[in-house]
């Protein structure tokens, strides 16, 4: 019988939590450094938020795969097929909703590829967060399964190895900037310059270029089978000062690791760097040690893991809820001001409780408006979830 670690829940849920926290900002314009991804090279805690993710479904993966195995390869394959296709077909379904569009006045269907008014070439976004987390589940899996411990250890430094080989050998001049980065051009031959990420600006343009693409799923796959070797040691060890030593120690050596890896292959979440995975995994390592040591061995849970554990509980189900439920509101509009030439601006019911309550309350800085604006919606996802754990409601994928 494995022991419950109810650490290994705070940290999942404070890791989902945070990622409401930096995805809802009352203002993109109005955002605290920390709480806004790095622009390329380097790290902010904001960056940190996604690959703990995934560390975190390594943890989980670390309990069910005896089950999986047990079952052998027919359970193993159905079971690990559906979680990937229903948790990409998510992500996809996300992307494309509310399925309409604001266009003169009117309501129109969201078409899979258009032309924006000027001119240039949109369409639904394949990939995207879930869909990241669906293919790193998926290949994590699938090579724990059939390599075992030592053989996944080996097969992700080669991964890890060979993604750095494949920047460099394909632009040995320029390997790791947003122009001169391998994977944008391969990206855009299989999933088409429409259906990716248009964020990223240069110059007053948008760049073609998708953070969550194919070519960088390679060290997210890595990313989970790290948290899975995490996982299955602490469930091994079990709850002993040895264990938590041992993980606080392989931690501090994956932090150093990364750093010096940094060097040669710059720590860069965009492009999801080899020595990004060894240092977001190195600080993760060293969260989960001191959690639980306090949380564990010394008993101290507090009422802090208690808020976190219940994003814990349901946590691909909130973080959907969190995209899905603004976008559904973006079809209300509520007339606003009017701009330079005349015309009505709206709100959205989410925008008009920025503007009018948030927006107010710090008017000398609107970089704290915007963060009482996404401490609100925590608050406001919290009580869902909290209902829903009261209620023993639990939505797996």
């Amino acid at each position: 019988m494995k022991e419950r670690f109810y650490s290994l829940d705070v940290f999942r849920g404070a890791t989902i939590c945070l990622m409401i926290m930096v995805n809802n900002p009352g203002s993109w314009e109005h955002i605290y450094a920390p709480l806004d991804h790095s622009p390329w090279h380097g790290v902010t805690p904001t960056d940190l938020v996604f690959p703990f993710f995934l560390f975190a479904v390594g943890n989980a993966l670390a309990f069910v795969m005896p089950r999986l195995q047990a079952g052998g390869p027919s359970v193993f394959w159905k079971k690990v097929i559906k979680r990937t296709l229903l948790i990409f077909l998510i992500g996809v379904f996300l992307n494309w909703t509310p399925f309409l569009k604001w266009n003169d006045g009117s309501l129109v269907f969201k078409p899979w590829r258009y032309f924006d008014a000027d001119g240039y070439q949109q369409g639904i976004r394949i990939m995207g967060v879930l869909q990241r987390i669906a293919l790193a589940y998926f290949f994590a899996s699938v090579i724990i399964y059939y390599l075992k411990i030592r053989g996944a250890f080996v097969f992700s430094c080669i991964l890890l190895l060979g993604y750095w080989f494949l920047c460099v050998a394909a632009n040995p001049t320029d390997p790791f900037s947003l122009y001169g980065w391998f994977g944008t051009h391969i990206d855009n031959s299989i999933l088409g310059e429409a259906h990716m990420y248009h964020g990223e600006w240069r110059n007053g343009h948008p760049v073609v270029f998708d953070p969550e693409g194919l070519m960088s799923t390679f060290g997210a796959i890595v990313q989970v089978i790290f948290g899975y070797f995490v996982g299955d040691y602490i469930i091994k060890k079990g709850k002993t000062p040895e264990m938590v030593n041992g993980l606080f120690v392989a931690g501090a050596v994956f932090l150093f690791a990364g750093y010096v890896w940094d060097m040669a292959f710059p720590i860069n979440k965009k492009i999801w760097t080899s020595s990004y995975v060894v240092y977001s995994t190195g600080l993760a390592m060293v969260i989960i040690a001191v959690m639980i040591y306090v949380i564990e061995l010394k008993k101290h849970k507090g009422w802090l893991g208690k808020f976190f554990d219940v994003f814990g509980k349901n946590p691909l189900f909130i973080f959907v809820l969190s995209g899905f439920l603004p976008r559904v509101l973006a079809l209300i509009r509520i007339p606003s001001t009017m701009d330079a030439n005349g015309n009505q601006l709206f709100l959205t019911p989410f925008g008009w409780f920025y503007e009018h309550i948030c927006k107010p309350i710090f008017p000398g800085n609107l970089n704290n408006g915007s963060l009482l604006y996404a401490l609100c919606m925590i608050t406001f996802y919290w009580l869902i979830v909290y209902w829903m754990d009261k209620k023993k409601i639990y939505i797996k994928v």
